[in-house]
């Protein structure tokens, strides 16, 4: 999927919300658990139930790589029913990866490749040749840890060296020399704030992969005024706050009802600073 057409599922659909499919089997409905795959079905009613309000899905892999093959699998049916019954949605593959070059290859076509998705979450702390390979696959996107939302990111995202510069803002300015903004996201943080500002100083026509809103306390209002540009330029990812909406039988409908509300404050944010 190009920039352009991201550009335009928000357009269409008045909303830049990702759906995080964080799916744990100990959270799911119990009434799931009688079935063949429980996670599978899970995804499934939550993708049907929330897909007229977002435009992307975002699989988080530790949730499924916790089930070993099991979850692996319910993984590949996951994002080959979105591909199949929803080709206009974006699917990110949230895996973190980032290791020695001919090792990020293998990673590239496993979420490329294997599992189709769109997009895969990559840590640049290896450097350029731990990226490069994921920006290999045309029509591919690396979605780069820059500034992240968790309280850990204190420890060395906004440590700055000699010359004032900050680890993120290097992130930032380096890794643009590696591909352009048709090709590259940047993962920052909701509860990040006003830092939003100092980001789009230096990467203003990037799409940025904003988690951190609704269970971790993220402004969406906070993320819009400073983080939005000219083609919106946001994923706002919200993952427990949707799907555990509800944990019984009504749980797809709770989770369309929360999907809807974060749209309906999308929409407004889009007529108010696009």
């Amino acid at each position: 999927m190009t920039k352009l057409e991201l550009f335009e599922q928000v357009k269409q659909k008045q909303s830049f919300l990702c759906v995080g499919l964080d799916t744990d089997k100990k959270k799911i409905p119990r009434h799931l658990l009688e079935m063949e795959d429980p996670i599978y079905e899970f995804n499934k009613a939550i993708v049907d139930a929330t897909v007229p309000y977002c435009v992307a899905f975002k699989p988080n892999l530790a949730f499924y790589e916790s089930e070993g093959t099991a979850g692996w699998m319910s993984l590949e049916k996951s994002i080959a029913y979105i591909r199949q019954r929803y080709p206009e949605q974006f699917i990110i593959a949230d895996a973190k990866r980032g290791d020695i070059g001919n090792t990020s290859e293998m990673y590239a076509r496993t979420f490329f490749e294997t599992l189709k998705a769109d997009a895969v979450t990559v840590a640049p702390y290896m450097g350029e040749d731990s990226v490069k390979p994921f920006l290999n696959q045309p029509g591919r996107w690396v979605v780069l840890l820059a500034l992240t939302s968790n309280k850990g990111s204190l420890d060395f995202q906004l440590t700055a060296n000699a010359s004032g510069e900050r680890l993120f803002e290097k992130v930032l300015r380096v890794s643009q020399k590696w591909a352009s903004n048709e090709q590259m996201m940047y993962v920052v943080g909701a509860t990040q704030g006003k830092r939003f500002e100092e980001v789009r100083k230096i990467a203003p026509n990037h799409f940025l992969l904003v988690p951190g809103v609704g269970a971790q306390g993220g402004s969406l209002e906070e993320v819009c005024r400073y983080g939005m540009n000219q083609e919106c330029g946001l994923l706002v990812n919200s993952s427990r706050a949707i799907i555990y909406a509800d944990q019984g039988e009504g749980f797809a409908h709770a989770a369309a009802e929360e999907a809807a509300k974060l749209q309906k404050e999308m929409q407004a944010m889009l007529h108010k600073y696009l």
